[in-house]
């Protein structure tokens, strides 16, 4: 399940990440458990959560990128994690679009409306896979824009179907993965992308064939054992050459660095109370179709 498109100019960097749409977290809590690691005992400190949001925005600033802002609805305590808000993307010309994630769990289908407005209002013409439970599944964590194709795992959160949908609204290649992880429910928890021949990747996130497909599609990964999985530290995301992490364990760091990243860990332990890390609190606003996605006429499909 090799890439069949071009290949030139991908060992630079990534060409996206450097403008994001990020959530204040003025109403996160924790008033359900839809995954391991939220529990209703166990409550994030409200002002921790914003120092720590704040940390985040201060860190990409820092490498060079930008940070738009939406505010929570008090009644949507995950919107936080605005990853899964949609899939945002700019046409060639340069026009936005957006496909708006249909939640797996009903709690967070609130979130839906709201995101809308947002990219409503700054010009985006919206598509949407599902509605109110109705229709495939897709959230927006599970998809990554990488070496022409768009990324995507499916399983616990997005469904097969959903994937169909994509290559068919956006005409692009959709190359899906199947998540098998309790603890890594979304592709953004297994699998980051670093530049365009780089990425880190936990096989056990997977099941055998996607796995070794996942693998099979990067030309020099770095593995992630389960354990340094569960640290979140593939939760993180790519600023230029800086990745902003929330954990990096020392043989990590140590490949990241040979490979001339730098490492910026921010401390996001609040937010890992219900189940996220950078990725998921961020949203990049600047992958482009016919830059970062290839166009595909009708949109196709490929499955481990």
């Amino acid at each position: 399940m090799g890439s069949e498109l071009h290949t030139e100019g991908l060992e630079t960097g990534l060409d996206w990440g450097r403008h994001y749409l990020m959530v204040e977290p003025n109403h996160f809590r924790v008033d359900y458990t839809i995954n391991p690691f939220m529990n209703l005992n166990d409550q994030p400190d409200r002002h921790r959560s914003r120092e720590q949001w704040i940390a985040i925005i201060g860190a990409v600033e820092a490498a060079g990128g930008s940070v738009d802002v939406l505010p929570q609805l008090p009644a949507a305590p995950d919107m936080v994690y605005a990853m899964n808000l949609g899939l945002p993307l700019q046409d060639a010309d340069g026009s936005p679009r957006v496909v708006l994630s249909h939640m797996r769990y009903r709690q967070r289908r609130i979130e839906t409306p709201a995101a809308d407005a947002w990219f409503a209002e700054h010009g985006y013409l919206r598509h949407t896979v599902g509605a109110d439970g109705v229709g495939a599944h897709f959230e927006a964590g599970d998809a990554f824009a990488w070496r022409g194709d768009l990324v995507v795992g499916y399983g616990p959160r997005t469904e097969e179907l959903g994937l169909k949908h994509l290559a068919n609204e956006l005409g692009v290649t959709v190359r899906g993965f199947r998540i098998t992880h309790p603890g890594m429910y979304h592709m953004d928890l297994g699998f980051c992308p670093l530049d365009g021949t780089r990425a880190m990747v936990c096989p056990a996130a997977y099941d055998d064939d996607s796995a070794a497909a996942l693998l099979a599609l990067v030309p020099d990964p770095l593995v992630l054992s389960e354990e340094e999985a569960l640290t979140f530290c593939a939760n993180s995301i790519v600023v230029g050459k800086t990745i902003v992490m929330p954990a990096c364990p020392g043989r990590v760091r140590a490949q990241l660095e040979e490979w001339g990243f730098t490492i910026v860990i921010v401390d996001v332990s609040e937010f890992l109370k219900a189940g996220g890390a950078i990725r998921c609190l961020t949203n990049p606003l600047d992958v482009r179709i016919g830059r970062d996605l290839a166009p595909v006429a009708g949109g196709r499909v490929l499955l481990a």
